[in-house]
């Protein structure tokens, strides 16, 4: 038997583009659910509980589907970085997270509401950056737009002017923890 359906409720090409390299078939209904800031919570329950906000309100509409919503966060210390409003916010985000070691952390959320399953899961990678000055900091924000990316940055776009090293999913730190979705999709009843 097929796992039914698979909606991905993210706007967010790169999710998109990583859930093709998984070869599983799905499409994309975005999700216009705010995402919320608590300054109570932890950066993993932001995350979680944001992702199921995104899951819940596309299956409400697709409730025979597998609906996976995911978020991502940045976290520093006890600091959260989500997405910068302005160049100016992303200038401080880098400029803090420079030579200092953060955590990317994704949420999932996979929902079937009419059978009503529900898997929800978090995954951490410790991302360093090596040490920047203003000049180098200035020059990766012309190269790279910040604004629709936690933390500022993205991995993939010119990381390498900035990460010093990763530890844990290189995936992750982009948008969508493929080996933990792949072991989920998996394991899903059929």
């Amino acid at each position: 038997m097929a796992l039914p359906p698979l909606i991905l409720a993210s706007a967010s090409p790169r999710r998109a583009e990583l859930l093709r390299q998984l070869g599983v078939e799905f499409r994309v209904v975005t999700s216009e659910v705010p995402e919320i800031h608590h300054r109570q919570m932890t950066a993993r329950e932001l995350a979680q509980i944001n992702a199921y906000r995104k899951a819940r309100a596309v299956g409400k509409q697709f409730p025979d589907a597998v609906v996976l919503g995911a978020d991502t966060l940045v976290a520093l210390d006890n600091e959260i970085f989500g997405k910068p409003g302005s160049l100016e916010e992303a200038y401080g985000m880098i400029q803090r997270l420079q030579g200092r070691t953060h955590q990317v952390i994704t949420a999932v959320c996979l929902l079937h509401l009419r059978d009503r399953r529900q898997r929800t899961f978090a995954e951490t990678t410790e991302v360093a950056f090596l040490p920047l000055d203003a000049v180098q900091i200035r020059r990766y924000l012309t190269q790279v737009n910040p604004l629709d990316k936690a933390g500022a940055y993205a991995i993939q776009e010119r990381g390498d002017w900035i990460v010093a090293k990763i530890s844990g999913s290189y995936s992750n730190v982009v948008g969508l923890p493929l080996e933990r979705v792949r072991e989920e999709l998996d394991s899903w009843p059929r």
